[in-house]
């Protein structure tokens, strides 16, 4: 236990989603005691409330989208307090669903984010065509990897976002309701509402978040760069105790486990048991060829400023924030391994030795450099074939615009 804490009573904040899963099992498994700590979780709504309460100090931590500290330095989230992320929840997790009677419309006859674009693409050409209202696709906050990962995909098969559809934000647990109810006929969002809808037979998942980038960033830990200022050790053992909660996730027991303590403590209303399963599971069981949720293996826990760097390079791609932004300045101060390393080292993870990686390179299992021997990735190739490294001064910016 880390003695001596500037704060050991933390109030962090989650959305009712299966990646909340560490902070959830920090929390029950006693992870949290261990390292000095007295935390109480509350369960918001939607995103913005949780960048509302944490940039006011009605937080101290959060459960937040990758993208989320990366809008709050750049100040084009509407409030504007400089936040950082030690430490990234999990990879992967979302899919894009749509409704029964736009999945009737695709007439999709093989499966993959190509052949699904492919398809979506004619059902817009034929409504255009007619003059019919356009698509509706909701993603679940302006600055979330589901927003960027949807655009990304749409601009990839030939889809202009701003011009052949409607993109609108709605809170995860409404999505739902929302397509059952016609008022969006697709959307992008974590599990396990993907999961909800189609076995409430609403709709079908046509892509994930992995096929569009295996093993891309999702959730990170959230706090205020004032906050991680004033409380330097206690953001150490919040970390250090994350590292633990999420390790313990690495096999099947520890996921089932999760899911029992999500459902015990009702952290995500609206959501059965085996819905809370199935979104835990090792394997993705809608995408059999794809994995699930990961909480730690691959260096998942690690802020990769490469994965911050590609965040920023969409925000410029698409108009969010001006072209002349420096995207490694900017992930460098808000992206903060040099934070993780010293909070794993008191847990004995092993680290990376360096900041960035190259995305989109690998198809399958590489290795890296660490402080401990080679540290075993994952894939990590994006559907379009595009790729980029920072390391080599390459432009992302320029890299994701030629696509699409």
């Amino acid at each position: 236990m880390i003695n001596n804490l500037e704060k050991p009573r933390l109030r962090i904040g989650i959305v009712p989603l299966a990646d909340a899963a560490p902070i959830v099992v920090a929390q029950t498994a006693g992870h949290f005691a261990r390292h000095g700590l007295d935390v109480s979780i509350t369960v918001e709504s939607a995103w913005a409330g949780i960048r509302d309460k944490l940039a006011a100090g009605l937080l101290d931590a959060a459960h937040m989208l990758a993208p989320m500290p990366l809008a709050a330095t750049l100040g084009i989230d509407g409030i504007g307090v400089p936040m950082l992320t030690a430490m990234s929840l999990s990879l992967n997790g979302n899919a894009i669903t749509v409704s029964n009677a736009l999945y009737r419309r695709m007439r999709l006859e093989e499966e993959g984010p190509r052949a699904a674009g492919a398809a979506l693409r004619r059902v817009i050409e034929v409504d255009r065509a007619v003059r019919a209202p356009p698509l509706v696709f909701a993603h679940v906050f302006p600055h979330s990897a589901h927003h960027y990962e949807l655009r990304y995909w749409l601009a990839g098969c030939g889809i202009d976002p701003d011009r052949d559809l409607r993109l609108v934000v709605v809170p995860p647990p409404q999505m739902v309701q929302l397509l059952q109810e016609g008022r969006i006929d697709g959307f992008c969002v974590g599990a396990p509402w993907g999961g909800v809808a189609e076995r409430a037979n609403l709709g079908r998942s046509i892509v994930t978040k992995h096929q569009i980038w295996n093993n891309s960033p999702e959730k990170v830990l959230g706090v205020t760069r004032d906050w991680a200022e004033r409380h330097p050790l206690t953001h150490l053992a919040l970390v250090a105790a994350l590292i633990e909660a999420s390790r313990s996730l690495e096999a099947a027991p520890g996921r089932l486990a999760a899911a029992e303590m999500l459902k015990a403590g009702d952290y995500v209303r609206g959501a059965s048991m085996l819905e809370l399963e199935e979104a835990l599971a090792l394997r993705d069981a809608r995408h059999p060829r794809g994995p699930g949720l990961v909480f730690h293996s691959g260096a998942a826990n690690f802020p990769w400023h490469s994965h911050a760097h590609w965040f920023v390079a969409q925000m410029q791609r698409w108009g969010h924030v001006p072209s002349h932004v420096d995207a490694a300045l900017v992930a460098a101060q808000t992206y903060r391994p040099d934070l993780y390393r010293i909070a794993a080292e008191r847990v004995g993870q092993p680290c990376p030795r360096v900041d960035t990686k190259p995305e989109g390179v690998h198809a399958g299992a590489w290795a890296i450099g660490s402080n401990n021997g080679p540290l075993l990735m994952g894939p990590d190739l994006l559907f379009d074939g595009s790729s980029f490294d920072t390391q080599r001064n390459a432009t992302p910016a320029a890299s994701v615009s030629s696509q699409g």
